[in-house]
């Protein structure tokens, strides 16, 4: 018998039921999705409707889309931006993460608490970017980096 290493790395990368061999009559027992898609699975799964939760996951993917209108800060770099911005994108992180990481754990208790708050945090960014980025105090852009029509 020939016993291969799988290098899985935490099964975030490579799982390790896509090395066992199939078998059609059973389902595998945890089922979890891709690492990247764990925070919309945490958040999916942070609301107790259904419908509601697959219209929050639709929106958590499709507000990237929005960014360009949602943004009303007259530069886009951040080395220009004040700490509004900063502050905000810092929280946006922290909560990305957060949901990655509780996106892997099952849905009981407190795990789905935090999922409810982070999921709060993640939202919050998008929906009061409007306001944060204008009242942002920004530093001045240079002349050389400035488009001239």
């Amino acid at each position: 018998m020939v016993v291969f290493f799988v290098p899985t790395l935490g099964n975030l990368f490579l799982e390790e039921a896509n090395f066992e061999p199939a078998n059609p009559l059973s389902t595998p027992d945890p089922i979890a999705p891709a690492w990247y898609f764990t925070p919309f699975y945490a958040i999916l799964r942070a609301v107790p409707n259904q419908r509601m939760g697959a219209l929050l996951l639709l929106i958590a993917v499709m507000a990237f889309f929005f960014l360009p209108w949602l943004d009303r800060s007259p530069v886009r770099s951040i080395r220009y931006r004040g700490w509004w911005f900063r502050g905000f994108l810092a929280a946006f992180t922290i909560s990305f993460g957060a949901l990655m990481w509780l996106g892997l754990r099952s849905a009981i208790g407190g795990y789905v608490t935090a999922a409810r708050v982070f999921s709060v945090g993640y939202f919050a960014f998008f929906l009061l970017m409007p306001w944060y980025t204008r009242w942002d105090r920004v530093k001045p852009v240079p002349a050389r980096v400035r488009f001239h029509a």
